[in-house]
């Protein structure tokens, strides 16, 4: 940790400063701008400097990459920055504590502005100002803020927007067709509302996150390679034409009011890795080909956009900046555009619940997690065999629905699950032992079902669990539960011979036979020794008597009308 010193005069040679990743505290000096008046690019990144951004930030006239990024700056951005540079290409202010509005009225058009982060700060207002004055801009990113409002209608006149991030703020309102067709879209927990548009058909879009908002309607046909509509109030059906959707690598549909069948069509989606269905109303069985589905199977499936992607990472790996190699000119230009721009390029970010908790899978992380969520709907039916051929998955949850049958077998080749959960259904039959072969297996439920026999025994991953993982099963038995097992198996209580507890029939029979007869000469001799017992019980058997008459007679009666018609 130290204060950031400059020299004590202007140094009017040094175009470039990155000191991103050090331990510099304390506030950036006032008169940066004085001393370094010839920057081009200046990265302040991963430090923990504070307070306020300098205002003479602004005379540095050539500046066109500003990124002071994960630090813990305050208070509100200079308006003389955001009027004089106009050189200005990247600006990344995210991750710290500014707040008020971002280019107000009086600030100048910034047309050569292409990536504007302002994630994670306390920015509040409406973004009319930057679709106004930053026409130009490929990537902004706003999330996490306190914004507010529409999206005004000018964002269709922002032609080379590729990647539009807005999520966790108090937006609202109608998504467009001129918002929906971007590549990448994060509009995630906010207030938008009405129904998804229909041009989501468009190939050009790829990504899109509309979680936690107010959606209504039914699920349109996408191509996508990520969907993600979870926490909202779409109903209906799954469209059967998802089937087609070859690239689509994660759908998550949680938390709405779809119904019906789960179609067989979704068995197509070769490329998918995060399946999501959970609380919902689905019915019916479990299509047993969801076993086919890769899951990984074939290889890494980048969900990153952009074919220069690829080409960036095989050109630039592991450089700090992209620049230890031999490149001049032109070509230096191009690429050090190309490095800044995939940078601040929007990473897919999923949460997935697997072992019991809610976790975001971000970037690289998505293309080597696969997971199917098919809990708390109405499922009914045995569990499919077939989904033991799922050999990647490290996440299965098909618990709270009504299924049936024995746990397959078949699991036991689940050879790289962390997380399965059967619990609260109608499972019957035992355990597979074969299970204790599942050595990634970190969490496991089959609570509240009608399992029977001994539990797995205390091997492996399996001697890490607790009795949790099997309560509610009256008739399992094992060291972790109150009933102990007296044999290999057991099973639902029977008549069965047990050694001192023998119940002879002929015995039986004897004492039965004898006690009857007690009985009836008891009640004979009551009735003969006692004149009003006689009298109560003739009467009540006279009275049972006419009941019975009277409901034959009007039975017979409704019959014969009946048979009469």
């Amino acid at each position: 940790m130290g204060q950031f010193q400059l020299p004590p005069y202007p140094n009017m040679n040094l175009s470039w400063m990155d000191v991103s990743d050090n331990h510099f505290d304390g506030q950036l000096p006032k008169n940066i701008g004085t001393i370094l008046p010839r920057l081009w690019l200046l990265h302040l990144s991963r430090n923990a400097f504070q307070g306020p951004l300098p205002s003479s930030i602004a005379n540095v006239s050539d500046l066109e990459r500003l990124d002071v990024s994960f630090n813990y700056f305050s208070g509100e951005v200079p308006e003389e920055f955001l009027s004089y540079c106009f050189n200005l290409g990247v600006l990344d202010l995210s991750y710290n504590d500014f707040h008020g509005q971002i280019f107000s009225e009086h600030s100048n058009n910034l047309t050569n502005l292409e990536v504007l982060n302002l994630n994670n700060n306390q920015f509040t207002g409406t973004i009319s100002g930057v679709v106004s004055k930053c026409f130009n801009l490929f990537i902004l990113r706003i999330s996490n803020n306190y914004m507010s409002g529409k999206i005004p209608a000018l964002i269709g006149n922002m032609t080379e927007l590729s990647a539009f991030d807005l999520q966790n703020n108090s937006f609202e309102g109608q998504v467009s067709c001129e918002l929906i067709s971007l590549p990448f879209l994060d509009l995630s927990h906010n207030y938008f509302s009405g129904t998804l548009p229909k041009c989501l058909t468009l190939e050009l879009i790829e990504h899109i996150y509309l979680q936690g908002n107010n959606f209504t309607g039914s699920l349109p046909n996408a191509f996508l390679r990520a969907l993600d509509v979870r926490d909202n109030s779409l109903s209906g059906n799954i469209p059967l034409e998802i089937g087609s959707h070859y690239k689509l690598k994660v759908l998550m549909l949680a938390g709405n009011h779809f119904s019906g069948f789960i179609p067989s069509q979704l068995c197509q989606l070769n490329k998918i890795g995060l399946l999501d269905l959970s609380r919902n109303s689905f019915s019916g069985s479990i299509p047993s080909c969801l076993g086919n589905i890769t899951f990984g199977k074939t290889g890494v499936n980048n969900l990153q956009f952009g074919s220069y992607v690829t080409f960036l990472g095989s050109l630039m790996h592991d450089s700090p900046m992209g620049l230890d190699f031999q490149v001049q000119g032109s070509l230096l230009e191009k690429v050090t555009e190309i490095k800044v721009v995939d940078t601040y390029i929007p990473q897919d970010e999923v949460e997935f619940v697997t072992k019991n908790r809610p976790d975001s899978y971000k970037g690289k992380i998505l293309d080597i997690m696969f997971g199917l969520d098919l809990s708390c709907n109405n499922l009914t039916g045995e569990i499919p065999d077939e989904l033991g051929n799922l050999s990647s998955i490290l996440g299965l949850n098909l618990s709270h629905n009504h299924l049936t049958g024995s746990i397959p077998k078949t699991f036991s080749n689940l050879a790289q699950i962390e997380s399965l959960d059967l619990s609260y259904n109608n499972l019957t039959g035992e355990i597979p032992s074969e299970l204790i072969d599942l050595n990634f297996l970190e969490v496991f439920s089959v609570a509240y079902n009608n399992l029977t026999g001994r539990i797995p025994d205390m091997k492996a991953q399996f001697g890490t669990f607790d009795n949790s993982s099997y309560k509610e099963n009256p008739f399992l038995c094992g060291p972790l539960l109150a009933k102990a097992c007296t044999s290999v198996g057991e099973s639902p209580p029977s008549p069965t011979k047990s050694k001192g507890h023998e119940i002879y029939p002929l015995v039986f029979f004897t004492s039965f036979s004898v006690s009857f007869v007690m009985f009836f000469v008891t009640v004979i001799t009551l009735l003969y020794i006692n004149p009003y017992w006689q009298q109560k019980c003739y009467n009540s058997i006279r009275y049972c008597m006419s009941l019975c008459y009277y409901f034959a007679s009007e039975n017979l009666k409704r019959l014969s009308d009946n048979l009469n018609r």
